[in-house]
């Protein structure tokens, strides 16, 4: 906040002051990226529930990857604000899954975005969809194998009996012990 008006940037202004931090690691750029970053992101992280004694922690977590991190930005990709907010989820993802706090909710970390542009809900797509891959890769090859034909074929539970040469209640029968997995690995977001 300076002279008690919010600190407000531009998208074009924001990968401007980030490319002059990636390319000549300008302090001045990275103080006015953090003046307009910090007072957001701790607001976002206010609003999806994380503790107060957390979210400090983070957001200067978050600043700090920014600084290191700023040539890894690509403009092409996403506006520096998805950016920005992308890392953050990602630091406070791994900070619960670390500590082993309470679980994560993934609708609402979906649904509480106002700051950042729409193109989070492409980002925050592709993060849903590998959180998903990943628990998906962690079940036995069968039940994988059952939830591919399923949802990725759109094969009936009688095709996918067909298909497979199993009895149709063996099919249901995995079908459901891998939803069941999938559920108690990421919680109530299925």
């Amino acid at each position: 906040m300076e002279n008690g008006v919010t600190n407000s940037l531009s998208a074009k202004e924001q990968a401007d002051l980030l490319a002059l931090v990636a390319h000549s690691r300008d302090r001045e750029a990275f103080v006015k990226l953090f003046r307009h970053f910090a007072p957001r992101l701790m607001s976002y992280m206010r609003k999806i529930g994380t503790d107060n004694n957390i979210t400090e922690g983070l957001v200067q977590d978050v600043m700090l990857t920014l600084w290191r991190q700023a040539d890894s930005y690509d403009p092409d990709k996403s506006y520096v604000s998805s950016w920005v907010f992308a890392i953050a989820r990602n630091r406070r993802i791994d900070r619960f899954r670390r500590q082993r706090l309470v679980p994560i909710d993934q609708n609402q970390l979906l649904n509480q975005i106002d700051e950042a542009p729409s193109q989070d809900k492409d980002i925050e797509h592709h993060e849903v969809e590998a959180l998903l891959r990943e628990a998906v890769e962690s079940l036995p090859e069968g039940q994988a194998r059952l939830l591919q034909l399923a949802f990725y074929e759109d094969m009936t539970h009688k095709e996918i009996a067909e298909h497979e040469g199993m009895p149709l209640g063996t099919v249901k029968s995995r079908l459901r012990l891998a939803i069941n997995k999938l559920r108690r690995t990421l919680g109530s977001s299925i």
